[in-house]
């Protein structure tokens, strides 16, 4: 019977530096590498659907003249999938605390699949934003599942690679969703089939859900399905770390079946540490958007036309070299996320934000000169942010939003603060060719670097170091901040 903790916690500092044999590395199990990349093809649909439409737009736009004709009318068929990705992040982490991760997972592959194929065969700009929408149901409730089902099943050493891994496949799809763009830009349908394709992957994470991938161990813990969750954790970590591993969670698992049934949404602000935990959370979801990522991802064919570059092909090009470096700087942020850390990581990631902003406002701003220089100087500016956001601001926030809340508040936490980041997008997605026109690209710019600065302070002050920490070492961090001016402080702590 694997009863008691024989050792320290595993996956502390202290336990791995006792036992440095028991790490788990991240490409010697094979088990752990697949389950992440089916459960990553959730983001692969997030990817895919963010960056697909700044190319099918500019075709929507020749077939249909109401869309020509109104900025109102792109923004909605943009920004409409993010209204379905704000419901869908908001059921979706009570519908991960009831059904469970894998049935969460099938049921937004299923709305993804059903919208793409509505959008393919809209029949006007109307039913095509009715599509939109369901596929931004299917991937808000991704955005929320994902991570999640990946940090569950994750060594706590790690983690961060792990849970980024989902964020690597986000840039991926955007980068093959441009592919696919340049692909079918001479295709009778053009835009029905960059839409369409979307379904594809949806059904096949689907099948192998159904048939091969396990719920997470601390579902399966939580809801007394003990011998389910040892076998998968079985294929995870050798029998020592085994042992102790699932003693860990038997402890959890019981103390959050007490605390989970009383769990409401309204909780979440009643407890200061959970709060703590949520601005952190949430703070660095909004900010991961109002920093401009979705402006370049669903507008960047349409920021290089305003640079000067008229050519819809040339504009699609020129924005696959940008979502490539989105991809190839992803892949050095799984690796920094774990060894720098994650605030070091954003902290830098945002002083290039900044300087790169900064760049891309006065490239526009200058623009009137009639000087071509500064055409190109817009592109370098989109490149540069891409550089530095990719490895830092972009998978940070996911990976923060995994990790800082306790097993009960979980799925409820991880819905709230995904839906903060779906609303975030949507503000931004529905605005900027309005404020764009409004005062011009380059004040435009301008404006999303001071919210850039404005991150940066957020960090500096509101998040705190979570690499390689425990999900119990995360709640005792929390109630630290919370309470560790409190002359109680220790008894909280203790409990």
């Amino acid at each position: 019977m694997m009863t008691t903790m024989r050792h320290s916690i595993p996956g502390s500092s202290g336990y791995l530096d006792i036992y440095p044999e028991r790490k788990v590395s991240l490409f010697r199990n094979p088990y752990i590498v697949s389950l992440t990349a089916v459960a990553s093809i959730g983001g692969l649909l997030f990817g895919y659907d963010t960056g697909v439409i700044s190319g099918a737009l500019l075709y929507i736009k020749d077939d249909f003249h109401a869309v020509k004709r109104s900025n109102f009318l792109q923004e909605t068929i943009v920004s409409m999938a993010l209204v379905g990705a704000i419901f869908g992040a908001a059921v979706g982490g009570w519908i991960n605390d009831a059904y469970g991760r894998k049935k969460a997972t099938m049921f937004a592959d299923v709305i993804f699949a059903v919208g793409a194929i509505v959008m393919a065969a809209a029949p006007d700009p109307y039913i095509l934003i009715l599509g939109r929408l369901l596929v931004g149901l299917g991937v808000g409730i991704a955005s929320v599942t994902a991570p999640v089902y990946i940090a569950e099943l994750s060594p706590s050493e790690i983690r961060g690679a792990l849970v980024s891994t989902n964020v690597l496949m986000i840039t991926t799809g955007q980068f093959l969703s441009y592919l696919i763009n340049l692909a079918f830009t001479q295709v009778p349908g053009t835009w029905r089939w960059m839409l369409g394709v979307s379904g594809v992957p949806a059904v096949v994470q689907f099948f192998l859900m159904l048939f091969l991938l396990p719920e997470s161990p601390r579902w399966l813990f939580v809801k007394n399905r003990k011998e389910e969750a040892i076998a998968v954790l079985a294929k995870i970590y050798d029998f020592d770390r085994l042992e102790d591993e699932v003693a860990l969670l038997t402890t959890q698992s019981e103390q959050d079946r007490q605390r989970r049934d009383d769990i409401r949404y309204r909780d979440v602000f009643k407890s200061k540490e959970i709060r703590l935990a949520f601005l952190a959370g949430a703070g660095l979801q909004a900010f991961q958007q109002f920093t401009g990522i979705n402006t370049v991802m669903y507008y960047s064919p349409t920021i290089v036309q305003m640079a000067g570059f008229h050519s819809n092909e040339l504009a699609l090009l020129l924005s696959l070299i940008v979502a490539g470096m989105n991809a190839a700087g992803t892949i050095l942020g799984i690796y920094l996320i774990d060894h720098a850390g994650r605030r070091k990581l954003a902290l830098f990631s945002l002083g290039g934000v900044i300087a790169s902003l900064i760049i891309l406002a006065l490239s526009f701003i200058n623009q009137s000169s009639g000087n071509g220089l500064y055409g190109w100087l817009a592109v370098c500016g989109l490149a540069l942010y891409i550089a530095f956001f990719s490895p830092g601001m972009g998978p940070v926030p996911w990976t923060v939003n995994s990790e800082v809340y306790p097993e009960e508040y979980r799925g409820i936490c991880g819905g709230m603060s995904a839906t903060v980041n779906w609303v975030s997008n949507l503000i931004v997605a529905q605005s900027f060719l309005s404020v764009a026109a409004a005062i011009g690209t380059g004040p435009t710019f301008l404006i999303i670097a001071v919210i850039a600065v404005l991150a940066f302070m957020f960090v500096l002050v509101y998040v705190p170091e979570t690499k390689g920490l425990t999900f119990d070492e995360v709640e005792l961090l929390w109630k630290e901040r919370a309470w560790g001016n409190n002359p109680h402080a220790q008894t909280l702590l203790q409990r």
